[in-house]
């Protein structure tokens, strides 16, 4: 075991200041090594603690007192999906990253974790000798824990407001969406209560498709918006895209069309497009649409990554307008980087309409932030808000 303490504050509160601190736990000691490395190379972060097993996780989070923790899913002991829910009845606000391979039992796992109140979950390649494999795992890895740990420090700021010495501190909005909640845009991409970002008028085409877009806080957000869109599927063809690798696609897939019940189903290579069903960006391939006579067919492509994500939001975004031109309605909803925002520009250009979720009900408000902020947005709203008014669209109401 191999365990290293930085500083404490009081357990169960977040700092607001100072490097994110962050528990790693991990059996290999090989992964605790490689992830210890890339946190110290940061400037933001700092390695809390290096653990062994989720046993130990939980004997000791309150001394650890740590914002984040990457934990891996089988340990010795107690295994990761055990450990959660134990570390959060000890550490409320902690931010959960579970960690495993690419396998579907991990996928199944990482799902219920996420129900369980796991923030998000980052695969972990087979090898860590693939440069590539292991250079995407580092930067989606420092990128999650930076954009949720930024979260759980501006809640908390929100929360506990600093008061000035010589005038009462000044009002502040209300507290936010709990869990899933974290921005991951750059200031320049947060919307200011004094300063509302700008919407245009929805299109008054009448829509013939929903193209949907998601990252980081998708998986859940998904399962809520599909619930309420069974009138819409029944009526044209759904499409998403959301960043996540193979096998896990296929098992989103599956709870989409339990949720939604629906057919759903990761889509397949040259198979046509129609109502009444979910086709889903399979894990690893970029999805396009395309002419085939006079039907819509699907079209993947194994090509290089867009905006670091495969699958990507904006090809799915960009070839539509070559098929539906400007009936097209489409939701980015949350999720790191910006990807779907030039997809977005293209669709506004040709007629269509965005929609983009808020950044309260957003797990990262990255790529919902970088629609928002490009002004290129019919509407931005709250994720239990998106279903209505996508039902109203699609029933005539462009309002």
């Amino acid at each position: 075991m191999s365990v290293a303490f930085a500083g404490n504050s009081t357990p169960g509160s977040s700092r607001e200041a100072g490097p994110l601190r962050v528990m790693v736990v991990d059996d290999s000691v090989v992964i605790r090594g490689l992830i210890s490395r890339w946190i110290g190379a940061e400037h933001d972060m700092e390695v809390a603690a290096s653990l062994r097993t989720g046993l130990e996780a939980v004997n000791q989070i309150e001394r650890i007192n740590p914002d984040v923790a990457v934990l891996d899913i089988e340990m010795p002991e107690l295994d990761g999906i055990s450990a959660l829910p134990q570390l959060l009845a000890k550490k409320r606000d902690l931010v959960i990253i579970m960690a495993s391979t690419l396998t579907r039992r991990n996928a199944e796992i990482s799902f219920k974790a996420l129900s369980l109140g796991a923030a998000d979950y980052i695969p972990k390649p087979e090898s860590t000798r693939e440069a590539s494999a292991a250079d995407i795992f580092h930067h989606d890895l420092i990128q999650k824990i930076r954009h949720l740990g930024a979260r759980l420090r501006r809640k908390a700021a929100v929360a506990s407001p600093p008061l000035a010495p010589a005038s009462p501190a000044p009002a502040t909005r209300g507290p936010v969406v709990a869990r899933p909640a974290a921005s991951a845009a750059a200031p320049a991409l947060h919307a200011s209560s004094s300063s509302p970002l700008s919407t245009r008028p929805f299109s008054t085409q009448a829509p013939r498709v929903l193209l949907i877009g998601s990252s980081t806080g998708g998986p859940q957000a998904l399962m809520a918006l599909v619930a309420e869109l069974g009138p819409v599927i029944d009526r044209v063809p759904v499409l998403i895209t959301q960043h996540m690798p193979p096998t896990f696609t296929t098992i989103l897939a599956e709870h989409l069309a339990r949720t939604s019940r629906k057919p759903a189903a990761e889509a397949v290579d040259g198979e046509p497009v129609k109502p009444g069903r979910i086709y889903l960006a399979p894990g690893g391939k970029h999805m396009r649409v395309v002419r085939s006579g006079a039907d819509v067919a699907i079209a993947l492509h194994d090509g290089p990554a867009v905006n670091f994500c495969k699958p990507a939001v904006d090809p799915l975004f960009t070839s539509a307008i070559d098929i539906w031109h400007g009936a097209i309605l489409s939701v980015i909803l949350t999720g790191m980087g910006s990807d779907g925002m030039r997809g977005g520009k293209d669709i506004v250009a040709a007629g269509g309409s965005v929609i983009a979720q808020d950044e309260a009900s957003s797990v990262v408000w990255g790529m919902p932030g970088a629609a928002a902020n490009a002004g290129i947005c019919a509407a931005i709203l709250p994720l239990n808000q998106i279903g209505a008014r996508v039902n109203r669209l699609f029933a005539g109401d462009r309002s």
